[in-house]
């Protein structure tokens, strides 16, 4: 009820004293989670916390990201298909925000940002440990990553252990065997380290759950599942590029990579070929 001074009054219920009581801030440990934007810039500038934010409000989405991938991963093992597809559900929603999380960054101008650009130093988004985790899990595994994390044993060591184990499409594809799909043995031994490659093999097994849905709704299901969280990837990468191109043009990068052209190469990367591949191959 509105009181007449436009007012709400506070129910008699609702606690107000919390000396002896956990509050809001103390769950979500505010303290911390707010005194943990520090901008650097001298004399400090306006627009930096918004980048500062921008990056750290990613990593949080990245890490419930890789939280529930690595537990679909695990029901994908154990042939919990449902749970599995709820938790990918989850995962495209989290996808959604942080692509729409560009715009916001996007009113950050050229001008603005070189004010603090300088301070940055030689750290880059391209040095995100969470990200490069979430790429080794879907299947873009490059050695070469590893090298950025020398310096953090623990974190090399966690990402040595997804570059070292079985990403979502090998369970998946391992998944489809299980339920009479004649996935070659060669692809379900395949060594995990390597980048995946087009199977050309593999596109007659997914032909087959496409021309008939109905009678392989659930590993259909799986298929477009797994279509919808590349496609949200890829877009995902093109705001990015489109962001930064934005903002700082045809400059490289403040972590030494070319810029836009490196983002751009991006694009061409893939994780499940064969899923796309196969839609080409319907009907003939």
């Amino acid at each position: 009820m509105v009181d007449d001074d436009n007012t709400r009054s506070l129910e008699q219920g609702v606690r107000r004293d919390f000396r002896q009581a956990m509050s809001y801030g103390d769950y979500l440990r505010l303290d911390l989670l707010l005194s943990a934007q520090q901008p650097i810039s001298e004399p400090p500038r306006h627009d930096e916390l918004l980048f500062i934010i921008q990056h750290q409000t990613s990593e949080l989405w990245l890490k419930l990201m890789l939280h529930e991938l690595l537990t679909v991963r695990d029901q994908l093992h154990r042939d919990a298909l449902n749970p599995a597809l709820k938790g990918l559900a989850r995962v495209k929603h989290i996808q959604h925000t942080l692509i729409e999380q560009w715009g916001v960054l996007t009113t950050l101008t050229p001008s603005e940002y070189v004010e603090f650009r300088s301070f940055l130093q030689s750290s880059s988004g391209f040095q995100s440990w969470q990200y490069r985790a979430v790429e080794f899990i879907l299947g873009n595994k490059n050695p070469d990553m590893l090298q950025v994390f020398d310096h953090q044993p623990e974190i090399h060591g966690l990402l040595m252990d997804l570059y070292d184990g079985r990403t979502i499409y090998d369970e998946f594809l391992g998944f489809l065997a299980r339920r009479g799909h004649d996935v070659p043995r060669d692809i379900l031994d395949r060594d995990v380290h390597e980048p995946w490659r087009l199977h050309e093999e593999l596109v007659p097994v997914l032909s087959g759950i496409y021309q008939d849905p109905l009678h392989h709704w659930q590993e259909y299901e799986g298929c477009e599942a797994l279509v919808d969280v590349e496609d949200n990837f890829q877009l995902w990468r093109f705001r990015h590029l489109k962001t930064v191109e934005r903002i700082i043009g045809s400059k490289p990068g403040t972590g030494g990579s070319s810029g836009v052209p490196f983002l751009r190469r991006a694009l061409d990367l893939t994780f499940f070929p064969e899923l796309y591949a196969v839609r080409s191959a319907l009907g003939d």
